[in-house]
């Protein structure tokens, strides 16, 4: 199989606008994509920055918008611009009406699972995005320990799914990170392990560093 360059992505989750304009301003300098959470608090436990706050973003990176609500076609409609934005199976009644909202907006679409979440419930949408994160924590709150048994459902999808891009979230650092993409994924979504690192840019090397080494694994053993 082919090499998968992996990417670090930063996630940022706040309360505050003034925080997350300096967070992205943190990790500009070494990354390509940031995610932003955005949580209702009725959808996970926990509250973070809302539409109004993405206004303005700082240019010279692309964003990822990681929906932690209920009703997200409600939110998406609201915000315009070429972001992926990434909804949760768990609360989508209609895919059609989310993607063409999306589309509508300019934007592309990606599925998130829940590790609690029966992942025959996702395997439909799969054939409709090319895009998924598989959450490795409970989503609400960062700082989480990796959910290490969620690697099968990464390695189930790269099976069935060769050129999908696979995303993580939840517990990665130089460890896990390795161990996620020796799995199969190619996306590694990252905050505590950057943001309390004394140096980010380090904390970036190394996590890229390690991501690259486990998608060299995945390669050896998928053409072994």
């Amino acid at each position: 199989m082919v090499f998968m360059k992996p990417e670090i992505i930063p996630a940022i989750l706040v309360q505050l606008r003034e925080d997350l304009f300096d967070r992205i301003r943190k990790v500009k300098p070494y990354v390509d994509t940031v995610q932003i959470d955005i949580m209702d608090g009725m959808f996970v436990p926990n509250n973070t920055i809302g539409v109004k706050h993405l206004r303005g973003l700082p240019e010279g990176v692309k964003y990822e918008l990681h929906w932690m609500v209920l009703n997200p076609e409600r939110w998406i409609e609201k915000v315009h611009g070429d972001y992926l934005h990434i909804v949760h199976v768990e609360t989508i009644d209609s895919l059609d009406d989310v993607q063409k909202i999306v589309k509508k907006n300019g934007g592309r679409l990606g599925i998130a699972i829940n590790p609690g979440t029966q992942f025959e419930k996702v395997l439909p949408y799969l054939k409709k995005v090319d895009y998924v994160l598989v959450m490795t924590v409970n989503p609400g709150f960062s700082g989480q320990k990796y959910i290490k048994g969620m690697e099968e459902r990464v390695r189930e999808i790269r099976k069935k799914f060769k050129d999908i891009d696979i995303e993580v979230d939840g517990g990665l650092d130089k460890k896990t990170a390795y161990s996620a993409a020796a799995a199969g994924a190619n996306k590694i979504v990252a905050a505590s392990s950057i943001f309390k690192a004394f140096s980010i840019g380090k904390a970036v090397k190394e996590l890229q560093e390690s991501a690259e080494k486990g998608c060299k694994t995945w390669a050896k053993k998928s053409s072994g």
